[in-house]
């Protein structure tokens, strides 16, 4: 074993010890200092399959330009490498195959993490995807895939215990049908490290999205980030997992599976406003201090698994629109997926070219989208209690149908008044404070407003207020 690896393992050993041994709760901790370009940012994840017609790295590059324009920040970015082209269906996931395009080749089913697929271009075509993405003033997240890899990895034939196997030495799979990596073994580690020092060192990506990092053990991850962090101080990392624990070293931004899950349960099946703001609450509640989690209502997940029944379709324009407003407003990072901006209904899967159907975006329906996530993004710059103040809040009469919330940083302060419900009402929200309060509004619609030491306002349906206090 080398010096390295020695020296790798004593440090993960020590980690762990450290963290066990700190007895204050998680929620009386800090969580790590993020990048200002994660704190202040705005996401927007592309999948390449969707997000051109020819689902080239090359002809996304020549889209990076509207991104700008929309006025998002960082592109998350989802796998371009090698995937494993097996044709055996045993070795496919469960929605694989429920989606009927006989693909084997899975961006999340992995063959070479060090290469480009053809099918997007070559490593060339990625570092120029990055340069132009640097040049419109874009950062680049690269999701990286290590829990699990393809039958064929290149890596197995040379190094058979870079994968799980049982006492027979098969190999062990996980629920995707997928063969386990295996992360404990100290040279498979050290062949991960690697792979995203290269990524940085070599193509100046900006950082990483970690798929299912609840399933790779948080040392891991620890190390990687210091590793990392030598190379590029700010780099930016996005686990897609909720681990509580990720954002005290680890993690800059988690997933937020139960708060989306809260948003649909109230967007689609009819749960209360309050549904929100108790998961809310309970998440916060649950993590350290300034923790945060990207917020969305779409993703290659979500389109990916309605096929045909996109999230526009089922919620609505209106009721789309008053989401993207709570998630712009609410602590974190808000996320757009790719074709949101112009409300794309098109059909998009991960197994093949489904593109997003840009022609909407001239559509009157798709301009209005556009310039609506332009003003939310343009929002969100310059109003800094949106990026780095707290979440206040306000109790209303209307809980079922209400919510209102204050973000507040220093004696600067933003107040949102959302109907989730589809009938108009009325609605008081108590403010905070012994004298009036007064806002200039920054986005409204549907809505009539009076203020004195209350807020008294008239919702239509998916109606919103967000004001800024004078």
């Amino acid at each position: 074993m080398s010096k390295t690896v020695i020296t790798t393992v004593c440090l993960l050993a020590l980690t762990t010890l450290a963290l066990a041994a700190n007895p204050t709760p998680l929620n009386q901790r800090d969580a790590k200092a993020a990048p200002q370009w994660v704190q202040r940012g705005v996401m927007y994840q592309i999948q390449p399959r969707a997000f051109t017609p020819e689902g080239t790295l090359n002809a996304a590059a020549a889209r990076l330009k509207n991104l700008a324009e929309l006025g998002v920040d960082i592109i998350y970015l989802c796998p371009v490498f090698v995937a494993d082209d097996d044709m055996d269906r045993d070795g496919w996931s469960p929605r694989q195959k429920r989606s009927g395009m006989n693909n084997p080749r899975n961006p999340y089913r992995m063959k070479d993490y060090y290469h480009v697929d053809p099918e997007y271009g070559t490593d060339a075509d990625l570092k120029a995807f990055v340069n132009e993405a640097h040049k419109q003033g874009l950062r680049v997240l690269l999701d990286m895939v290590y829990l699990h890899c393809g039958p064929n990895a290149v890596f197995i034939k040379d190094h058979p215990n870079f994968v799980k196997r049982d006492k027979d030495g098969n190999i062990l799979t996980t629920k995707w049908n997928f063969p386990y990596t295996n992360i404990a073994n100290p040279e498979f580690r050290e062949y991960l490290y690697k792979n995203m020092e290269y990524w940085v060192r070599d193509f100046d990506v900006d950082g990483f999205r970690c798929d299912v990092s609840d399933a790779v053990s948080l040392d891991f991850w620890l190390t990687a980030r210091r590793r990392l962090e030598k190379l590029r101080p700010d780099i930016g990392m996005l686990a897609e997992g909720q681990r509580r624990e990720d954002q005290l070293e680890a993690f800059d931004m988690n997933y937020s599976f139960t708060w989306f899950n809260a948003v649909r349960g109230t967007m689609e099946q009819g749960k209360p406003a309050s549904h929100i703001r108790d998961v809310w609450q309970k998440m916060a509640d649950e993590r350290p201090r300034g923790a945060r989690l990207i917020r969305y209502i779409d993703n290659h997940d979500i389109s990916n698994d309605s096929y045909d029944h996109r999230i526009e379709e089922r919620w609505s324009t209106p009721r789309v629109n008053a989401a993207l407003v709570m998630l712009f407003t609410i602590d974190g990072v808000p996320m757009l997926y790719n074709g949101q901006e112009v409300i794309d209904h098109a059909r998009h899967s991960i197994y093949a070219r489904l593109p997003v159907d840009w022609a909407h975006g001239n559509t009157p329906a798709g301009k209005a989208r556009f310039e609506f996530c332009q003003k939310l993004c343009a929002m969100r710059h310059e109003q800094i209690a949106l990026t780095e103040g707290s979440v206040q809040w306000l109790d209303n009469d209307q809980p079922e149908a209400v919510l209102s919330y204050l973000r507040r940083k220093g004696d600067q302060q933003v107040l949102t008044v959302i109907n989730v419900k589809d009938q108009t009402v009325e609605v008081r929200v108590p403010l905070p404070g012994d004298h009036a309060t007064k806002f200039d509004t920054l986005l409204s619609h549907g809505v009539k407003m009076t203020t004195n030491k209350d807020a008294v306002l008239t919702l239509e349906p998916f109606g919103y207020y967000v004001g800024k206090q004078r």
